[in-house]
This record gives structure tokens, sequence and C-alpha cells, in this order.
């Protein structure tokens, strides 16, 4: 049956009117952005803003780019600062735990008519989300890649990392780690280390915090990864024998830290979980000090400051850890994950799956002997850079600066119609 231009113009409105039913309700898929924009509003404006951060998640998401609110408050202070979203839920919280300016977008078309009139230069990036792409077709702005954590897993030199102009890293060992495992890809030249910013606020907070009676153990697993090769999480495999055996051993107070997706790809990591949580609920409290726990705070930095040594897997969580000084034990993943040698994995006590019922033995020796301590710490340089408090925040400030100056120079030597200089 041929359909008419009326027939294919009534579909159209029904298609559309059920969309808006569909966002409006909540009725989207998980992951799936509503892309309630404010686009009506923004056509034929112009902004302030000379940085845009582009975060195109879904709330579920939100913990990558909140570790980022006081780095990116620092930088707003000096050169202002709009986050663009494509998810009016997503758009709300950030808007109201930041104190940011924040956008939504939901077509790009606007994203470049708002773009074409404004002073923006500078496109920060907290991961590798695809709808990146919509923000990276603009040749007008320089593009950097910040992600959500620095670590000593495979997928921290993920191909992606090539669609930007430039990696925010946190040290050398980043650096080198690009520069070994990407290929076509000129690391030293491309690889911005600006160390961890994040960790300024959370020193201060930790050299404020009295120590307790007893030592205090935070287990900080990962979540189970988005595929096997990527799964370096210990939480079903290691996770209740690591809890009860230093909860029974009477010596250390224990705090538990889940990973904020656990679940969400295998249930047993959910199983752990709810087991651990329910453990520790039930458990006796040490005789002396605070009570075992669960820490689910937003910030990782109370928990840093309350722990004497960290149980944790290949993560984010050893690299930012390193700034303490304080032993760490790390686990050694069971699965299919890739694990490549790096300086702190050489260095660091190892956990396998075998051993997870003794590791008070093996946490005693670290805390009474810390036979690594030395070499941690100048590992802690290799990895962070300068960790005294304020440092990283100033280094990323001057990088942002400095990516800004080039971008203004590439604009003027585009419209110039010159040549980009030889390397």
């Amino acid at each position: 049956m041929t359909t008419t231009p009326r027939r294919a113009t009534l579909r159209r409105r029904i298609r559309s009117l059920g969309g808006k039913v569909v966002r409006r309700f909540n009725l989207l898929p998980a992951g799936t952005p509503d892309g309630l924009g404010e686009d009506a509003a923004l056509l034929g404006s112009s902004w302030p803003y000379e940085v845009l951060v582009y975060f195109a998640d879904t709330p579920e998401a939100l913990y990558q780019i909140e570790q980022w609110y006081d780095t990116f408050r620092a930088l707003d202070a000096q050169h202002p600062v709009v986050v663009v979203t494509r998810d009016s839920r997503t758009a709300r919280v950030i808007r109201r735990d930041s104190g940011l300016a924040v956008r939504t977008v939901a077509h790009y078309t606007t994203l470049d008519d708002v773009l074409s009139r404004s002073a923006t230069k500078l496109a920060l990036y907290v991961n590798h989300n695809p709808e990146n792409f919509t923000c990276l077709r603009f040749g007008t702005l320089v593009h950097a890649s910040l992600m959500h954590g620095d670590s000593d897993k495979l997928v921290s030199v993920s191909n992606q990392t090539k669609a930007y102009d430039f990696s925010f890293v946190a040290g050398e060992v980043a650096v080198e780690r690009m520069a070994r495992f990407s290929t076509l890809y000129d690391a030293p030249a491309r690889c911005v280390p600006v160390g961890r910013p994040q960790l300024d606020g959370q020193l201060l907070l930790r050299a404020g915090t009295e120590r307790g009676p007893i030592p205090t153990v935070l287990y900080a697993p990962t979540w189970e990864g988005g595929q096997p090769s990527a799964e370096y999480g210990s939480l079903a495999s290691h996770g209740p024998q690591i809890v009860r055996s230093l909860v029974e051993s009477g010596r250390y107070r224990v705090l538990y830290r889940p990973h904020p997706l656990t679940g969400v790809r295998v249930g047993s990591y959910g199983d752990a979980d709810a087991a651990i949580r329910e453990y520790l609920d039930r458990a006796p409290a040490p005789t002396t000090g605070a009570p075992h726990g669960t820490d689910t705070h937003r910030d990782v930095g109370p928990a840093f400051a309350a722990a004497d040594l960290l149980v944790c897997d290949v993560s984010g969580v050893a690299m930012d850890w390193l700034a303490t000084g304080e032993p760490l034990v790390i686990t050694r993943p069971t699965g299919d994950a890739v694990i490549a040698s790096s300086p702190l994995l050489d260095l660091a006590p190892s956990l396998p799956a075998s051993a997870a019922a003794d590791v008070a033995a093996l946490v005693d020796r670290e805390l009474d002997e810390d036979p690594g301590r030395s070499a941690r710490l100048a590992l802690r340089e290799r990895y962070l850079g300068d960790t005294a408090p304020g440092a990283s925040t100033r280094r990323f400030i001057d990088a942002c600066e400095r990516l800004m100056e080039i971008r203004d120079r590439e604009v003027a030597r585009v419209s110039e119609g010159r040549l980009p200089p030889q390397a």
C-alpha cells in the first residue's frame, strides 16, 4: 500500500509524541539520555564560558564527574566553566551539587549555533562516552581527556584516547604506560601530567584526622568491569573472606567501600556486596574505637582519612592511595583480566584469592614492618608528581591555560590560511 504524504506526516507526529511521553515519564532504557534539552532557549544566544565540560551520561555515571567538582570550581574562578549534558536528570544533580553553570543540549545543531558566537576555547571530558563525538566535531575548540581516575588497568590506555587533542594524566608513569601500550600515539607530546587535583582536599582532610586506637583497614574493590578482559574486581572472589578475616582477627577496624557500579553486570558481585554489608552491620564492634562499617560517601576522602592501610584491586584507588604514603595490598583477579607489569604492581604485596582468608597476617606484616615503604614513597612522585596540597590543582589550571593559548594560536593560523609548523 502506498503511503500518502499526509499519512507519513501523521506517523512522524505520533512517533514524536510517543518519544516525548517516554522521556517525560522516565520510561527510557537504563543509560539512555532523556534528551530534554534547553535548545529552544539557547538557539540564537551566546554564553561567556571559556571552558566546556561535556558529560553526556545518565545519573548512574555521575561518580565519574563528581570527583572533579572542586577542581572545576577552582578553574571556574579564573576561567568561566559550563557543564553541558544531554540528560535533564543529570543536569539537575550536577547543578545542585557542584554550583557550576549547567546546560542541557539535546541537539548538536544547538551547540554548533551557540559556540559559533561564544568565546569557548577548551572542551574537557571525564570519560569515553561515544556521545563525546557530538562535541569533538568542533575544530575551534581544543579537546582534552581527563577521565575519572588513573590506574594500571589496561583500559587506561584505550585507543579512544587518540580522539582528543591532549590527555591529562597523573604523572610520568601514565605517560610511560601510554607510550608502551598505545600504538601510533605520541604520548610524550600529547599527554599532560597534572597529578590528581582531587587529592589536594583529601590530603588536608587526612592531615586533620586523628588516628584511631586500633588501625583501620579500608577494603575498596573496583566493579566487575564492562568486559571480561577488564574484570579486575575482587569482590566476588575475595571480598567476604577478606572482610571476615580482618574482623575476626580482632586487631583491626574494617571499613568497606564498594564501587558505585557494583553488581550492574555480574550478579555475584551484587550478592557479595549485600553479604559484606550485612555481615559488617552484625559484626561486634572493636573493643576500642569506631565500629566496622560501609562507606558510600560520594567523596573517597573521608574513607582515606580514616584508614591506615588499603586493600584494593588494580584500580585508580591504588594510585590515589599512594599520596598518603601508607601501605597497601593489591588483589589479583581470578578471571581473564589483562595484567601487565607496572612499578606499583611489581612492588605492592599481591593477594590471590587462595590467600584471602589469611589477609590479616599480611596486613600485620605491612603495618608492623612496611618493607616497601621507601620504594613506595619514591613511586609516589613518579605516579603523582608533587603531592603538596594545592600543587596539582595549580598544575591543572596552568595546563588548561596553556591549551587555551594553543587554541588561540591555532585558530589564528587557520583563519590566516597558514600551514602548521613542521615537526
